[in-house]
């Protein structure tokens, strides 16, 4: 199943695959998500999906279930 992913806030559309690791989808649209442990433990790769919820890029995918989904690159740390 195909997905819209909208990654914010460059205002990037780019089609993926549903389950299709979020850091490749964003390479492929020339968007550098920075990593660090690579094991969602460091959240150097955090991201919040349209609906506020954070999620860590480098363990998850595009999930199945919807035709779109927004992922907003720079999140509000509260620091």
């Amino acid at each position: 199943m195909t997905v819209q992913v909208r990654f914010l806030p460059d205002d990037i559309t780019i089609e993926a695959e549903a389950g299709e690791p979020m850091l490749e989808v964003a390479k492929r649209a020339g968007i550098l998500i920075p990593t660090g442990c690579l094991m969602g433990s460091c959240h150097a790769c955090e991201v919040e999906l349209e609906d506020g919820t954070p999620i860590c890029a480098c363990i998850s995918a595009i999930p199945a279930g919807s035709k779109s989904i927004t992922i907003n690159l720079y999140t509000d740390l509260g620091w």
